[in-house]
């Protein structure tokens, strides 16, 4: 009886073996991840491709159902990857060809998909407006910024404290800047974006100077750029140099040589900074770096930074970028010189943008921040909030408001040589608002 009972037992094992490795043919596989697809059972279908790659069977309608299932869930970058697999398999299908490309677009890699629309079909390239060279954005935008702690600095007494006496002190407050800004961008063939700024501002501070006694003198800076960034898609990774060229003009009071006489000047400025960057994406994740070779305020220096932007929903809903700055010039190597986080997120149709910066921030350049006010003064602290809200399916209003930390210095010098110095600090604040139209 025994005997029976184990013989039985092992036909029952042999027989599941067996039913397992049925199960898990191409056959069974192909027929219920189809059902799954029609009945739209997303997740389910997911797990069920999981498990049939590990026994190693993964073909072109189980990419492409899987693709699907992950961009009807919303997960756009995951969809991604797997129409990447199909598309390697069978470039024909205008279906396939529109999914991919709308991933694409959905996880904010426009270029590579206008790239890729070069091969889809005449009926798909019609459909989504495909052209090799179009217009894509305008942007206007304006900002003001104040240092409310200016009335206190302009009334302090630090020509007294560093008893300046004899010798002469100099000091420039801060009072208000105002800047406006266009932004232009456009495709100028499948995989190259061309983006254009031009900006004014208006730089509104008090030059102080002891010499023989307390003088207020309003100086005023006039300051353009223009900033030009194309970028170029390598196949699956983004190469993107940019030229930031800045000059204007600046009043000036200088001390003549006998005490309480002046004279008036001014000058002209020029700087520039040249930059690349490149990225890629790894799924969820898109690593990058960037190095800036600049010149500001007559000073060389070159900056470098890396990043890695992720995606925990697998989509532009949510992202944060944790990023970190190195920088070199005259005096020193390159050393660790600030660390930033920035991220985003979507409620409803509101999309919320912020960042946070902290470290020695002297003649700083930030990604994307092309506004650059030519003043001196150095920060360890900044942050900024953006809220951005569409309306009339072309149009997008932003609104930004920023706080930084300036330390600036009150210098006096004897026989026209540095002699003491004292660092001054006040909070900057900026609103900003703009509006941009997508062609």
């Amino acid at each position: 009886m025994s005997k029976r009972i184990g013989i039985a037992i092992i036909f029952m094992a042999v027989f599941s073996v067996l039913n397992a490795q049925q199960k898990w043919n191409y056959i069974e596989v192909d027929k219920k991840s189809y059902e799954l697809f029609q009945q739209k059972k997303w997740k389910e279908l997911i797990e069920f491709n999981d498990k049939a790659c590990e026994k190693g069977i993964e073909y072109f309608n189980l990419q492409a159902r899987t693709g699907i299932a992950w961009f009807n869930l919303g997960k756009y970058r995951k969809a991604t990857n797997w129409f990447f697999k199909a598309w390697e398999n069978d470039q024909n299908l205008e279906w396939l060809q529109e999914y991919l490309y709308y991933s694409l677009v959905y996880s904010g890699r426009y270029t590579e998909a206008s790239k890729m629309a070069v091969d889809f079909t005449n009926g798909l390239q019609q459909k989504i407006n495909f052209q090799k060279m179009k217009p894509l954005q305008i942007a206007l935008e304006g900002g003001y910024s104040w240092n409310p702690d200016f009335d206190q600095l302009l009334g302090s007494n630090m020509d007294v404290d560093l008893e300046v006496e004899e010798n002469y002190g100099e000091a420039f407050f801060l009072k208000n800047y105002h800047f406006e800004s266009v932004d232009y961008s456009h495709q100028i063939a499948p995989g190259v974006i061309l983006n254009h700024n031009l900006t004014h501002i208006g730089i509104d501070k008090m030059e102080q100077l002891f010499w023989g006694a307390r003088y207020n003198f309003q100086i005023d800076v006039k300051q353009n750029q223009y900033f030009l960034n194309p970028v170029f898609t390598l196949g699956k990774w983004y190469f993107s140099p940019s030229m930031n060229i800045m000059w204007g003009k600046s009043g000036l009071i200088l001390g003549n040589y006998d005490p309480d006489t002046f004279y008036s000047s001014s000058y002209r400025f020029s700087d520039f900074i040249f930059t690349t960057s490149t990225w890629t994406n790894w799924g969820n994740f898109s690593p990058g770096a960037e190095i800036n070779l600049a010149t500001i305020a007559n000073e060389g220096f070159t900056q470098a930074s890396a990043w890695l932007t992720m995606y925990p929903l697998s989509n532009s809903n949510l992202y944060f970028t944790p990023r970190i700055y190195f920088k070199s010039d005259d005096e020193n190597s390159f050393g660790y010189n600030t660390f930033g986080i920035s991220g985003g997120f979507q409620l409803g149709q509101l999309h919320f943008y912020g960042n946070y910066l902290n470290g020695e921030m002297e003649n700083f350049i930030e990604s994307g921040g092309y506004v650059i006010a030519n003043f001196p003064g150095r920060s360890s602290r900044k942050y900024m909030g953006s809220i951005y809200f569409p309306f009339a399916k072309k149009y997008q209003f932003v609104v930004r408001y920023l706080n930084q930390d300036v330390n600036e210095k009150y210098r006096v010098y004897q026989d026209a040589t540095l002699f003491n110095e004292r660092e001054y600090s006040y909070i900057k604040h900026t609103v900003t608002a703009g509006i941009s139209w997508k062609f």
